[in-house]
């Protein structure tokens, strides 16, 4: 299975919490999870994915590499992210982050499009 990654936002804690909370009681198909972390670095986003919740058909170790990956290939993004996040300031925002398998990703953008 291939994976994706890509920070996508700063959110309030409150905001990030109340989305999480929908996704829980209407349950996806899609394989795809969003992830929060107070600090724009890579250890943060690795700590973050120990609270997705456990998919069997996902590969761990490879979702892991696909961020690493990312990391190291994408330092003007993060930098870019890392001063939005900086801009926002103050303890209640998280820098928020997607991470999916792509076909999953596939089906949630062509559900959104309402061609799913």
């Amino acid at each position: 299975m291939e994976y994706t990654f890509e920070i996508v936002g700063v959110s309030s804690i409150l905001y990030f919490f109340q989305h999480q909370q929908q996704i829980i009681q209407t349950p996806q198909q899609h394989g795809v999870e969003y992830l929060g972390a107070y600090k724009c670095t890579l250890d943060a986003f690795l700590k973050s994915i120990e609270t997705i919740p456990s998919k069997p058909t996902w590969n761990l170790e490879q979702v892991i590499d696909t961020v690493v990956s990312f990391w190291m290939r994408n330092s003007d993004t993060i930098q870019y992210w890392k001063s939005r996040f900086d801009d926002a300031g103050g303890t209640d925002n998280l820098l928020v982050a997607r991470v999916a398998d792509v076909n999953g990703l596939k089906a949630e953008f062509e559900a959104l499009l309402g061609n799913g």
